[in-house]
């Protein structure tokens, strides 16, 4: 009988210790786990020239602005060996053309691919009155690391000069649209730059009060 009580004892003392371990775990994991960041990327300068297509909306010359909102904490939607696909909720891309400025209130895509020549983001979006467009960025190699195929991060250098692409079809930075049935590509020049910032720990608040 005594030592059925003894192993069972141990067996209590045993539990008691491994519930304790795990919960202090559980409290330092949550007190080294990082901060959810989110990552913008801005990119300034001006369109043109005009690639092909008529451009309705009179763009060639105007100065540009597209800026892109991401959580790092995103997931690809879809990836390969060399890139990843991510969505963007709406409201996630704010894009400037001349005196036309909108943003996004529908989904869209941003794509990174990393390539021997280049690193690149495309943005896919749409805006009003059907307006698509599709932004096509290319930073310089080994901007990012393979890291960027699993979450969004930051490129390096932090800001970058952005080439014009001189084909439709060809290397360098273009804006391609379309509105009315009709499709144009714009060549666009500026600046690429980025940064993320620590998202704000909200407080929790009494429901009951």
């Amino acid at each position: 009988m005594l030592s059925k009580i003894v192993r069972t004892s141990a067996l209590v003392l045993v539990v008691l210790v491994l519930g304790c371990t795990t919960w202090a775990q559980s409290i330092e994991l949550a007190a080294v786990s990082p901060a959810t960041h989110t990552l913008t990327i801005t990119l300034k300068g001006t369109l043109g020239p005009i690639l092909s297509g008529s451009d309705p909306l009179g763009l060639n010359g105007q100065s540009g602005t597209v800026t892109i909102m991401a959580s790092e904490s995103l997931s690809p939607t879809k990836h390969t060996a060399t890139s990843a696909t991510y969505t963007l909720p709406a409201g996630a891309i704010t894009v400037t053309a001349g005196t036309n400025k909108f943003t996004t209130t529908s989904p869209s895509k941003m794509i990174i691919n990393l390539m021997s020549t280049a690193d690149t983001l495309t943005l896919i979006a749409s805006g009003p009155s059907g307006l698509m467009i599709t932004d096509t960025t290319f930073l310089k190699t080994g901007s990012w690391t393979t890291a960027v195929l699993k979450h969004p991060g930051v490129f390096k250098p932090p800001q970058q000069k952005l080439t014009s692409a001189k084909t439709a079809g060809g290397p360098g930075c273009k804006v391609k649209y379309t509105i009315f049935g009709s499709t144009t590509v714009l060549g666009f020049h500026g600046t690429g730059s980025n940064r993320a910032t620590v998202d704000p720990v909200l407080p929790d608040e009494d429901l009951d009060q």
